[in-house]
């Protein structure tokens, strides 16, 4: 007997790619369990699917950075003191990513790429040591939100956040849409699909200067006038990122949805004055803000 939860979960996430970067992701996850019965006639109550499986999945993937373990760029350090861990991404052409977070930023995807099977069989792991005996299979299904307009990959963190959106590095895959002068216009959502493509999205006041960081020795030679170096503490400890400006973008305010949607519609008013905008930014599947200018 096979019982399916469709739509189980979105998880936003980003994840390390040799060649892109640091890229913002929304995944939605399916599900089947492979059984036989238990005593109520079930192979297992939809609620418990739901809530155990969710759970599991939200804690070790939603809202991390994924990192792919055994790629050669890869360099990790755990201090036992402090528990933080360093992450060095060495990607060639001065592309390299560096980050100081604690230990719950992470998750270690353990192959040389992160990609929709690697993370099915971390998860698959996982998730087999809670399941009940009667079940014998389980199949995870990732796939991405169907998008037939504009869209982007970006990165950011919420500082002022009580959840894990405080994490620096996590992200969404996410549509946009760009209302010009009460008519959508493609272009101008296609404006932000090419400007925010793998893009890490930084708060100004969170940049800090180089001997604010606890940088490892793989950082040493580093140009860091080509980097932008982000750091901030909140109440699941120090966050600190080191990423190429040329992989990035700044805004003067938080970077919430709420205040990613108000950016791009005033960026639009700014270059063309004379008309009139309406933004929908979305941030991961089925939500986001609506701005004006």
């Amino acid at each position: 007997m096979q019982l399916f939860v469709n739509d189980l979960t979105v998880i936003d996430f980003s994840y390390l790619c040799p060649r892109r970067g640091m890229v913002g992701e929304s995944w939605i996850v399916d599900v089947i369990l492979d059984g036989g019965l238990n005593e109520e006639s079930m192979v297992l109550d939809f609620s418990k699917v739901k809530k155990q499986l969710k759970r599991l999945i939200d804690e070790h993937v939603d809202h991390k950075l994924l990192v792919p373990a055994e790629h050669q760029y890869a360099k990790v350090k755990h201090d036992p003191l402090t528990d933080q861990v360093n992450l060095d991404f060495l990607r060639p052409d001065g592309r390299s990513i560096h980050l100081h977070c604690p230990p719950e930023a992470y998750a270690f995807i353990y192959s040389e790429e992160v990609t929709m099977d690697s993370v099915s069989q971390y998860l698959k792991e996982i998730i087999a040591t809670e399941l009940p005996d009667n079940v014998q299979g389980l199949t995870l299904m990732l796939r991405e939100e169907q998008i037939d307009e504009p869209y982007y990959h970006y990165t950011h963190g919420l500082k002022k956040h009580d959840g894990n959106c405080q994490r620096i590095a996590h992200g969404h895959r996410s549509r946009v849409k760009v209302a010009k002068d009460g008519k959508l216009c493609k272009q101008s959502a296609a404006y932000w699909a090419s400007r925010w493509q793998d893009i890490y999205i930084g708060t100004r006041e969170d940049i800090v200067e180089r001997t604010a960081l606890h940088l490892s020795e793989h950082a040493e030679g580093l140009d860091f006038s080509e980097h932008y170096l982000f750091a901030y503490e909140s109440s699941q400890g120090l966050f600190e990122l080191v990423i190429p400006k040329a992989e990035s973008d700044l805004v003067d305010t938080d970077s919430t949805v709420e205040c990613l949607a108000q950016f791009m519609a005033d960026e639009h008013k700014r270059l063309a004055p004379a008309h009139q905008y309406q933004v929908f930014a979305f941030e991961g599947v089925g939500k986001g803000a609506i701005a004006y200018a």
